[in-house]
């Protein structure tokens, strides 16, 4: 099962070649030189900052000496960093000429050298030099005896200058920790902008003074205190990342409305005898929290003066938690059909000469940027907003793709033809619990476009984007990691660093130094595992979650009504994540297999097989006193017949079943049992058709 790994890089020798090829850093630096020779850590091991940084690197350094101290073991003697040139003779030394502004376009790159006598960082902000620690990091190397860093030469800078991640906590409302451990999980991975989806169909999240009824009705008691988006925003720009809020409207208002049903566009309908007449009223009309997924039709009314009030009096308290130059709207799904029923939204439309809901959604949001302006916030939005009368100062994420029928990223490039600064986010939609793959092909710069310079400029980036309707805190960290660490990649590495193969051996890698931070993707998987075998051994769970992943595409909850917002979670789809290991494995080493017909891969093949086959027979004992095991048996129940007609096929032994295998091929490409997918079944479906 070993396979060569072809890289793309370019280096001075053979020997640098092969040490390239066992280094693990993500994203990969744009200039990476080998020399012979290796920094020989010890516990004297010490570093000095010089320059003017901001006082943010000596929290920065402290914590990368912890992190490397807990990797190695070595007790270095130094303790904390709290000012610059503490250790002029410092093996490490760190050179900032500037503080690093949190926002877009600072300076984040860096030089790092490694000799066998010093490691040295130069970086014009200490952004760079932060980013140069989490590559230092990942250089770390060992043999039996010792730890060490190979003597190199990187020089690094990142491509696109919004490196994003959104987590949506209005679904699922997710606490402090889950937060503050993404956010460190971002840093490793060179990521800058964290975008807080804060208000939904499903909650609002955000303590208000001025509006306590919000939280009171609209948050089932979950939600931040101001405090604690203080702490969020402080801890998240000591790890030189930008916080930008979103509160969605004027679609997606259930929460809203539920506190504020007077400005809602909703009307009822009401008989009185023969005439019917509509009628708009708070007692009258009312609004719930949604505990579904989907779109819905609760919407803000444009043409009511209170509606400008209220959002204006939001922005006010809000705004001042959120130091960030930008303030997301959302602005998307609004579907408008509360407004077009509303006769006085009708006639509003009509006297302002708005031809169609798109133009009265581009005059609500125009209403906004000034209340944003006046706290020093450019708009965002979603790709609705955009429009042909929407200011040019509104910044457009780009989310719609084949999913939304319309092509990948289309209005990205729509948005900087348009005049627009633009974000992409179609393609790295995590929630999606698609193959890694499919976002490391994604880029924000399309292939052989013909965009100008200037063109090419308004496009910032991109945002990896977890909706919550399907994760919770103990389930979120499996939905966003280890694949958004290869999104980082794409949104910081050179465009032609695409090498599959690579990727999948360094984020393997990657992957368990996220759990070093704290991320749960890992462990909270055999927690997951335990109570479903109702604390039995959860072997066989582990070994069929290897080949199982979760429905795709928001396949898993049809009609975003199989699962509320307060059901379980808790579920086999729950612990499977995408890009199962072992199904990998299989799928590639078929691949290779019918190319050569090798007998040892054939050999491996078989190792599968008869481990599926066993695996089957544990889950039945395991069902017996496993209810939550019950599910899953016919899908492995297929499984195991397959392969037993496939080892028969292989061995050319007699008894082999055409008929049967294709039968049985098609059970094992089910959707029905347990909302998970067999992930070998490309394997399975290239053998029986051998």
């Amino acid at each position: 099962m070993k396979y060569l790994f072809v890289l793309f890089f370019i280096t001075l020798s053979t020997t640098a070649q092969v040490a390239k090829e066992s280094l693990n850093l993500m994203p990969w630096p744009q200039k990476v030189e080998l020399k012979s020779g290796n920094f020989d850590l010890k516990p004297t091991f010490k570093v000095n900052v010089t320059g003017q940084p901001n006082e943010r690197i000596f929290g920065a350094v402290s914590n990368f000496l912890r992190r490397l101290d807990g990797r190695t073991g070595l007790f270095f003697k130094q303790g904390f960093v709290t000012s610059t040139n503490e250790f002029p003779d410092a093996q490490l030394q760190i050179n900032c000429t500037k503080a690093g502004k949190i926002g877009l376009y600072e300076d984040e790159s860096y030089q790092l050298t490694v000799q066998s006598n010093a490691i040295v960082i130069n970086a014009s902000s200490d952004l760079g030099a932060m980013h140069a620690l989490e590559t230092l990091l990942q250089l770390l190397q060992n043999n039996a005896a010792s730890f060490y860093f190979p003597n190199v030469s990187i020089t690094d800078m990142p491509r696109f200058t919004w490196r994003g991640l959104m987590i949506d906590v209005a679904r699922h409302f997710q606490p402090v920790d889950v937060i503050k451990r993404n956010l460190d999980a971002m840093a490793a991975m060179k990521m800058n902008v964290f975008h807080w989806h804060l208000v939904d169909d499903q909650g609002w999240r955000i303590e208000m003074k001025k509006h306590k009824v919000l939280t009171d009705k609209a948050s089932d008691g979950l939600f931040y205190t101001q405090e604690e988006i203080k702490g969020i925003v402080k801890y998240a720009a000591a790890r030189g990342i930008l916080v930008v809020p979103e509160i969605d409207v004027p679609g997606h208002a259930s929460a809203i409305l539920t506190a504020f049903p007077e400005i809602g566009s909703k009307v009822i309908t009401v008989n009185k005898g023969s005439a019917e007449t509509t009628q708009k009223a708070s007692g009258l009309v009312t609004y719930s929290l949604e505990r579904n997924a989907g779109i819905f039709t609760p919407t803000l009314d444009p043409s009511n003066p209170k509606t400008y009030q209220l959002l204006s009096e939001i922005f006010d308290e809000v705004c001042l938690l959120f130091p960030g130059k930008y303030f997301h709207i959302g602005g998307d799904e609004n579907e408008g059909k509360d407004w077009d029923s509303n006769p006085k939204i009708q006639e509003f439309m009509k006297k302002n000469k708005l031809a169609n809901n798109h133009e009265l959604q581009t005059y609500f949001t125009m209403q906004l940027i000034p209340m944003l302006k006046k706290h020093q916030k450019e708009l965002m939005g979603w790709e609705e907003i955009m429009t042909k009368n929407m200011s040019k100062e509104a910044i457009i994420h780009s989310w719609k793709g084949p999913n939304e029928g319309v092509a990948s990223g289309s209005s990205l490039i729509a948005a900087a033809n348009n005049g627009y600064k633009t974000v992409l986010s179609n393609g790295f939609y995590v929630d999606l619990v698609q193959g890694v793959e499919s976002h490391y092909l994604n880029d924000p710069m399309p292939k052989k476009n013909t965009l100008s310079s200037e063109e090419k400029a308004r496009i910032l980036g991109g945002e990896a984007t977890m909706w919550s309707e399907l994760a919770t805190p103990e389930t979120i960290d499996s939905r966003i990691w280890p694949r958004t660490a290869a999104i980082a990649e794409r949104l910081w590495s050179d465009a032609n660093v695409t090498d599959l193969a690579s990727m999948r051996k360094r984020l393997k890698n990657i992957s368990f130094r996220l759990e070093e931070l704290g991320i749960t993707h890992i462990r909270n998987k055999e927690v997951l595992l335990r109570n479903i075998s109702n604390n039995q051994n959860t072997a066989a769970l582990q070994t069929f979650s290897a080949i199982c992943e979760p429905l795709k595409i928001y396949s898993r909850n049809a009609g975003g009504t199989e699962y509320q917002m307060y059901s379980p979670f808790t579920l086999f789809a729950d612990a499977c994540a995408p890009d199962a290991e072992d199904a990998l494995v299989f799928n590639e080493l078929v691949a290779d297999y019918l190319k050569s017909k090798e007998i040892s891969l054939e050999k491996e093949i078989d190792l599968f097989l008869n481990k599926w086959i066993q695996n089957h027979k544990e889950l039945d004992n395991l069902s017996q006193n496993a209810p939550l095991v019950q599910p899953l048996l016919p899908l492995s129940k297929a499984l195991h017949d397959l392969s037993e007609q496939l080892l028969l096929k292989l061995q050319m032994k007699s008894g082999y079943n055409a008929a049967l295998a294709k039968e049985l091929l098609e059970k094992c490409n089910s959707k029905a049992h347990a909302d998970v997918e067999l992930a070998v079944f490309t394997g399975l479906k290239n053998l029986v058709e051998l």
